[in-house]
């Protein structure tokens, strides 16, 4: 395919999830994302509906298909366990795996037991679905399960990370992504650091990164792959033992590390994740495959919307190092105060601003509540020095390389472009039930005020777009941590 198909691909992309009747000064998120809004229904399985997750769910079709020509999927589950154990002996089993292990009071043994449970409702009989199914729709809106292969997938993704990670990545990801993307970030970190030098933050400088997979899932000649399940003992015949085992090998491998020191070449995750990560007790971050593909990345699209997307995120993950909790960490991951008195002081004066700007953020999908500034923090300080990491970083590109060629059929130069990419990373819906109880217990700010708060408190958004002072999209009072 020809560049210039590609471009008009991009730019209908880009378009179709518009909504140009809203300005953008007035509310940039619906602006970028009012058509996809439009054109997108959450599924009856799902309480919430976003770019990431249809991401995931395409992540988890290309499993399948890996996965199935090593196993029936149809094998996994509650088909497969029906057949060979009841419930009764089941609860026997985690009964005994309780009463073995510990020595406590009844209360706690119950409350030890349901946790347990509740965890492994996936390898239990219907009625405990039912029970789930029932519990679910109240709290969080959905009305059907996930097919069974979904379970099947995710159960054998969590459980095998890298042995699934080698699978995803040998199908779909190219190497050349890998290498790109590994360049493209410590430019980004280097351009961030400049935020943070006024402060001698050297510790963004010493932040690790790892980008897409371990090289080792991918090398035949390499053992470490396959060491890492040496130790698994399971059995066609017993499904449900299997899980235990594999409980218990997770918990063995947890424990062991207490007494060992800390790898800091270790991946806290496996490649076939759409999402990316930040360690600070290794001052590590990580971007695996799956989040390294379109809208997030792609060598065929505009660096403005490479830097929009996967640039954004490289700069969210960093400023987690800074944010209230990473804060705490020094540039080798020791837990320790290694700020000044007057650094932390003026931290917290200017987080104090962001808790009150959030915390004003009233959700009508919510019942009318109020987004919890305090429980978001974190986030929201990544939010906000992610995009201004990412912008400087690619005006930085574009001092280098030039300026790009517009988008056919969009009337935007590549400063606009950056952050109408940046907005539609966060396209979303929520159903009523979960946005009730996410605005309690998530620690993100909802997908629309992720992109309102983030572009409220940056003037070069309201230069790009040339929003008047006051306007709501240009507030008098902005807030800024890093």
């Amino acid at each position: 395919m020809s560049l210039f198909p590609r471009r008009h691909l991009k730019a209908a992309r880009l378009l179709q999830n518009m909504d140009e009747s809203v300005k953008p000064c007035d509310n940039f998120y619906q602006y970028a994302c009012g058509g996809w809004l439009e054109r997108h229904v959450i599924p009856e399985t799902s309480s919430r509906h976003s770019v990431f997750d249809i991401l995931r769910d395409k992540l988890e079709i290309v499993l399948k298909g890996q996965l199935g020509e090593i196993f029936s999927v149809g094998q996994c589950g509650l088909q497969y366990f029906g057949e060979r154990f009841s419930d009764r002996k089941c609860l026997c089993v985690l009964s005994s795996v309780l009463t073995k292990t510990i020595n406590v009071c009844r209360t706690m043994q119950n409350y030890l037991t349901w946790q347990l449970i509740i965890d492994r409702v996936n390898s239990l009989s219907r009625r405990f679905k039912d029970a789930r199914a029932r519990y679910r729709k109240t709290l969080y809106g959905t009305t059907v399960e996930d097919a069974w292969w979904r379970e099947c997938v995710r159960y054998v993704q969590s459980s095998m990370e890298n042995a699934v990670g080698a699978l995803y990545v040998r199908e779909t990801f190219a190497g050349e992504s890998k290498r790109m993307v590994s360049a493209f970030g410590p430019k980004t970190r280097v351009i961030g650091t400049i935020i943070l030098i006024a402060l001698h933050h050297f510790k963004a400088m010493a932040i690790k990164e790892h980008i897409g997979y371990p090289d080792h899932i991918l090398q035949e000649s390499n053992q470490k792959l396959d060491q890492e399940y040496a130790h698994l003992n399971f059995s066609e015949e017993h499904y449900f033992e299997n899980i235990l085992e594999n409980l218990k090998s997770e918990a063995h491998k947890s424990l062991k590390k207490l007494r060992e020191p800390v790898d800091p070449d270790l991946w806290i995750i496996g490649a076939a994740v759409v999402n990316a990560f930040y360690s600070p007790n290794r001052n590590q971050i990580v971007f695996p495959a799956g989040i390294l593909q379109p809208p997030f990345f792609s060598k065929h699209q505009h660096q403005a919307l490479n830097f929009g997307g996967i640039g954004m995120v490289i700069g969210h993950e960093i400023t987690h190092g800074f944010d209230d909790n990473g804060r705490n960490f020094d540039k080798d991951g020791n837990m320790l105060n290694w700020w000044s008195n007057y650094s932390a002081d003026h931290f917290k004066e200017q987080s104090q601003c962001m808790v009150q700007q959030y915390g004003n953020f009233n959700w009508k999908l919510a019942g009318g509540q109020n987004i919890s500034g305090i429980s978001t923090l974190g986030e929201n300080i990544a939010d906000n020095g992610g995009v201004r990491q990412a912008y400087k970083a690619y005006l930085k590109w574009v001092e280098m390389e030039g300026e790009e060629p517009r988008l056919p059929g969009l009337d935007m130069d590549h400063k606009q472009l950056f952050f109408l990419n940046f907005a539609q990373v966060w396209c979303g819906a929520y159903r009523p039930e979960y946005a009730s109880q996410s605005i309690k217990t998530d620690s993100h700010s909802p997908l629309e005020y992720r992109v309102l708060g983030s572009l409220q408190n940056f003037e070069a958004f309201s230069e790009a777009f040339q929003c008047q002072k006051g306007s709501p999209m240009n507030p008098e009072l902005k807030c800024r941590v890093w």
